[in-house]
């Protein structure tokens, strides 16, 4: 594990694209402040830049550096939470415009699967991350079922977990609102 960490951690670290084992499915991903290979992304899975993507972090400690302000629910939600959560949050900051959403808000998840974690970490920013399918197609459950057409288009492949059929249930995402409130976008 530690190789393949430092592996996706160097093309990372070159704006490169890697196609990596999740919290929840396979995801495509990429330095998530840097607009160039984010537009990459987008071209990859024929998908408009309307519909924005979700950041990963390592820890709740950073969700600060990537968003104006952290409304305290959000800390109780991401403990409370055992399965994958996704929050969305206004106001949305230091991240690349095509990787916020025309409202200004951020999609991000904190990763609890260690590989994930220890690869963000290692980056030291977040990543995209963004079901490993072209948009409109079935997300793939297991390394084998992701197309040739994905698996050609990117900079790098993590050779981890490619034996392991992921979880097919997306994350939970909770949308946070100005007023201090919230509302379940997906179950």
């Amino acid at each position: 594990m530690d190789e393949e960490l430092k592996k996706a951690v160097k093309f990372l670290k070159k704006g490169k694209i890697i196609l990596y084992p999740t919290d929840t499915i396979w995801g495509i991903g990429c330095d998530a402040t840097l607009a160039r290979p984010v537009e990459k992304i987008y071209r990859i899975k024929h998908r408009y830049e309307s519909k924005s993507l979700i950041v990963l972090l390592d820890h709740v400690d950073r969700i600060s550096g990537y968003v104006k302000k952290v409304p305290p629910v959000a800390y109780d939600l991401i403990l409370s939470y055992q399965e994958p959560l996704t929050i969305i949050y206004p106001h949305a900051i230091n991240l690349a415009k095509n990787v916020v959403a025309k409202d200004g808000t951020i999609a991000i998840r904190i990763v609890k699967d260690d590989f994930c974690r220890q690869m963000i970490r290692g980056f030291g920013k977040p990543i995209v991350s963004t079901s490993a399918n072209v948009s409109g197609e079935p997300a793939p459950i297991s390394f084998s079922r992701i197309s040739g057409e994905i698996k050609e288009k990117v900079d790098h492949i993590v050779d981890f977990n490619r034996d392991v059929i992921i979880k097919t249930k997306p994350s939970t995402i909770i949308r946070l609102l100005e007023n201090g409130e919230f509302e379940m976008i997906r179950k």
